[in-house]
């Protein structure tokens, strides 16, 4: 397993550093990441569910690591982080029955080219 504290400590370091090379573009993604909590609709646990699904989606490892912290600072349950993560499963499998199909559909244009 990963030590997912270390993860959390590197990136942000790493982080750090990329901003002070190019602060402009690690400000514009702080400033994405906030938009969308300032509407309010969502509340921040559920944010970080979400997050925690497309964190899975994506494959990013930093984004596990900060937003199950997250998660599990805004109150989110094992069980609840369990039903998010069981969104992001039937997504990616959604994703490649819809992918499948696109795959049979390119194979039927090289036989119809034949």
């Amino acid at each position: 397993m990963l030590d997912w504290a270390s993860v959390r400590n590197k990136l942000s370091s790493r982080v750090g550093e990329l901003r002070k090379l190019s602060p402009d573009t690690v400000d514009a993604y702080r400033m994405a990441g906030g938009a969308g909590a300032k509407t309010g609709h969502l509340d921040e646990k559920t944010r970080e569910l979400i997050s925690l699904a497309v964190a899975v989606t994506t494959r990013c490892d930093g984004c596990i690591a900060v937003h199950s912290a997250k998660a599990v600072q805004e109150g989110a349950t094992r069980e609840e982080i369990a039903e998010a993560l069981g969104v992001a499963v039937a997504m990616n499998t959604g994703a490649a029955v819809v992918f499948s199909a696109r795959v049979l559909d390119a194979v039927d244009s090289v036989e119809g080219a034949r």
